[in-house]
Order: C-alpha cells, then sequence, then structure tokens
C-alpha cells in the first residue's frame, strides 16, 4: 500500500504473450498494489490473463475489474474463481457488475437484458458464488473459507445497494446517469457526494468494514493545471466546465504534489482509498505513487 491508500491498473491493450508479461512485471515494479484485467470482447481473457500475472509477479493483488456477469452462468464462473484463487495463492480480487455495452451482448449473439434483468442476474451470481464457496464439497476451493474479496462496482440504486449488502469493496463508476445502453460520461462532484452517501445510509454497521474504489478516466501531468483541464475540456466535449472538471474525483490534471493533494481531498470527502487508472496511465501516474510515498 502507499500509504492510507491502494491505487490499482486495469489492463485493456491485448498483446502477445511476452508483452503481457513485460507489462505485468512493470506494475508491480512501479509500486502499484492491484493488477486488474478488463473484461470486453477484443481484450485478453481475464482469468487466464490474471493467472499468468500471477506467475509473473509476487506482490500485487490481481482483480477482475469488473466482469460483464450477464455472460457468465454462476456455476461455472464459481469453478473459474476458485480455480483462479487457486492458481494465483489467494491474491485474486473479484470484480463484478451488471455490464452496460449493448453492442458486446449483440457481437456474443445474445440479447441485451433490461437493466433490471442485469441487475437480477448479478444478485444470483453473487448469492450462488456465496453458497458455492461454503460448501465443503466445492472443488475447486477458494483459498479463503469466504472466497476472494468481493468488489462490486457500479452506479445504479440496485446495484449500490447490492454491494452494501454484499461486497468488500464498492467500486463507483464515476459516470453520470444516462439513458440505459448510452455512452458513459463523466459525473459532476455533486452526483458523486449523493452517490456516495446513498451507500453510506446503506453500509450501517459494516460501513468501517468496506473499501470504497473509483476508477480515475484521466491522468494528465502537467505544470499548468488551468491551461491542462482546459485542453481536456476541448477534447471531451465534456458537458461540465474546465473548473467542475477540476473537483470530479475521476481526472487527475497537474504536478505530481497537485494530484497527491486532490487524492487526499478525495479521501476526506468521499472517503476513497483505493483507485484504479487505466493501463494508458501507467507510467504517468507513477510520479503520483511516489509523491505519497
Amino acid at each position: 500500500m502507499t500509504g492510507d491508500f491502494r491505487f490499482g491498473v486495469n489492463m485493456v491493450v491485448p498483446g502477445s504473450r511476452a508483452a503481457w508479461v513485460e507489462k505485468c512485471r512493470k506494475v508491480e515494479d512501479l509500486g502499484y498494489d492491484v493488477l486488474s484485467a478488463a473484461d470486453h470482447l477484443g481484450l485478453a481473457p481475464p482469468f487466464p490473463a490474471l493467472v499468468l500475472a500471477g506467475e509473473v509477479t509476487s506482490r500485487v493483488k490481481l482483480n477482475t475489474f469488473v466482469l460483464n456477469t450477464p455472460f457468465y452462468n454462476p456455476v461455472l464462473l464459481a469453478r473459474d474463481v476458485t480455480g483462479t484463487d487457486q492458481f494465483t495463492d489467494g491474491r485474486l480480487e473479484l470484480g463484478l457488475g451488471a455490464g452496460y455495452v449493448k453492442e458486446e451482448f449483440e457481437a456474443a449473439g445474445m440479447p441485451f437484458p433490461s437493466a433490471r434483468e442485469r441487475v437480477d442476474h448479478l444478485e444470483r451470481t453473487v448469492l450462488a458464488l456465496k453458497r458455492r464457496y461454503a460448501d465443503p464439497d466445492h472443488r475447486p476451493a477458494p483459498v479463503r473459507p469466504g472466497g476472494p474479496p468481493l468488489l462490486l462496482a457500479g452506479r445504479g440504486d440496485r446495484v449500490l445497494t447490492l454491494a452494501a449488502e454484499h461486497a468488500d469493496i464498492i467500486g463507483f463508476t464515476g459516470t453520470a446517469k444516462t439513458p440505459d445502453g448510452a455512452p458513459l460520461a463523466v459525473a459532476a462532484v455533486e452526483e458523486i457526494d449523493e452517490r456516495v452517501a446513498f451507500v453510506r445510509a446503506k453500509l450501517g454497521a459494516r460501513a468501517s468494514a468496506v473499501e470504497f474504489n473509483l476508477a480515475c478516466q484521466v491522468v494528465k501531468l502537467t505544470n499548468d493545471r488551468a491551461a491542462g483541464l482546459a485542453e481536456l475540456h476541448r477534447l471531451m466535449g465534456a458537458r461540465l466546465t474546465p473548473e467542475q472538471l477540476g473537483e470530479v474525483p475521476t481526472v487527475f490534471v497537474g504536478t505530481p504534489a497537485q494530484i497527491a493533494d486532490q487524492i487526499r481531498g478525495h479521501r476526506e470527502r468521499f472517503g476513497f482509498t483505493y483507485f484504479t487508472v487505466f493501463e494508458m496511465s501507467l507510467d504517468e501516474f507513477a510520479p503520483v505513487l511516489e509523491e505519497l510515498r
């Protein structure tokens, strides 16, 4: 861990075995705490990718960030989860989501369920996994009796309510509310405040035992933060002003010291202690880790 924080990298660039091994070692060498495999068509298959990552690293946790759960049969998923957990010596963290990319369902020849149906399947999966973990006859068995730590990620009321009940880690997307299947947009800071408050109300006595994660969409190192935010606003065509972009915890712009201060502020305001950046920011974010040590 870096101080009171954990930092992960979500790997989203497919490539050869040699390239994957090199990147995984780099994640660990740079001081990140978690190496994640995204679950989208066209990317590396999450479980084999994490097993290979486990073979060539020794310290980082290994996370699915996050599985498109409607693609998976819960019983077969339990086998893959517990097998991967065994093969990585208990370093697996299981991230699950309800799925949101309509085009991927179409490419897989699957109907795109409604949001309600996708969350229903997510809930059935969580409960089925817990039953399998608790079954002494289930093989392969998880390394820990309760199974690997569970991260549930999303922004809707039902997903976050499910996360408040069952998750060890709650993943906040930092995206605005949009029509089902529509492109994602950056949420304003007030929207994130509201989502965090919603979860805290649901957690109750579990609040101190649950970790808050946030997926960071942009990392830009610059000595001129104002100019960097203005350029980002222009490139993104964002619905938020540059000043508003500077407030949201999914956007890191500035010097390493300025970004480290932003992260500390987000911990105080929202309770975020676990941040995940995309693979494209692997090198650019590394000086921030040094700043926080």
